[in-house]
């Protein structure tokens, strides 16, 4: 690690996409040790991506994982539009009929949101938040 002019350690930058993959990994195993049964990881259809699909407490759950190393471009949740939580709502009815074998999608639909602030050199996000049923 190399230092700054004033002596202090310089993080260096992460990789946006590599920060995402992380965020999004550690995002399974966060969900899944609150009772999120994960069923799919970077779901794809026509019209997008899902981050993460799931189950919990009845429901089918389309989760959009935002990560960045901080604040300086406001929160991670904050990236997340009324256009594409539109379209991930889209995507959640997208998979439960894809997943429904024929049938009439029946389970109730949500988006959670989960904003992670992964600063560089930290091995673990230093803030996590949930963001459940966000509609646009």
């Amino acid at each position: 690690m190399t230092t700054t002019t004033t002596g202090k350690p310089e993080r260096s930058k992460p990789d946006p996409k590599e920060l995402g993959r992380r965020g999004e990994a550690f995002a399974v195993g966060w969900l899944s040790a609150r009772g999120y049964t994960v069923v799919a990881r970077n779901w794809r259809c026509s019209l997008g991506e899902v981050d993460v699909v799931a189950h919990h407490e009845g429901d089918l759950v389309a989760v959009e994982v935002k990560t960045r190393s901080g604040v300086g471009y406001g929160a991670p949740a904050e990236a997340v539009t009324g256009e594409k939580l539109a379209r991930l709502h889209r995507l959640a009815l997208s998979f439960a009929r894809e997943t429904s074998q024929g049938e009439p999608p029946t389970t109730r639909r949500r988006v959670d949101v989960l904003s992670l602030i992964w600063p560089p050199g930290d091995p673990v996000p230093c803030s996590v938040d949930l963001y459940r049923a966000v509609t646009p």
